[in-house]
């Protein structure tokens, strides 16, 4: 069992920066894929990144390839997603989700899920 818990989402103009954190409970967080997500009105939940258990292999949405970055600290028990050079699309409730499946962009390969933290991005 995992809890996740995200913050640093807020409102940016287009071309600024945000990170967003996410803080993990539980024992086995440092075998966990862990994964960010988004949520637009209207639309679907979406893949944006995910990180393997060591950090070392990452993945990224097209859509945000070279903008954003997702990183681990496991001594912290911590996810990031650093994310710049924001765009309006990019607004979002973002969730992180941890035990997934790495190279799945499914949010059903995911089995643990944060509240979501919103980012907005105005003109």
């Amino acid at each position: 069992q995992v809890h996740l818990v995200e913050s640093g989402g807020g409102l940016v103009q287009a071309g600024g920066s945000l990170r967003l954190s996410c803080a993990a409970s539980g024992r086995t967080f440092t075998s966990y894929v862990m994964g960010w997500f988004r949520q637009a009105p209207g639309k679907d939940r979406e893949f944006v990144a995910a990180v393997s258990w060591s950090g070392a292999r990452t993945d990224y949405a097209d859509s945000v390839k070279g903008r954003f970055t997702i990183s681990r600290d496991n001594a912290r028990n911590m996810v990031y997603l650093q994310m710049n050079r924001l765009k309006p699309e990019d607004t979002a409730v973002y969730y992180c989700a941890a035990d997934g499946v790495y190279g799945a962009t499914n949010f059903a390969a995911y089995d643990y899920w944060g509240q979501g933290t919103q980012v907005t991005v105005s003109s």
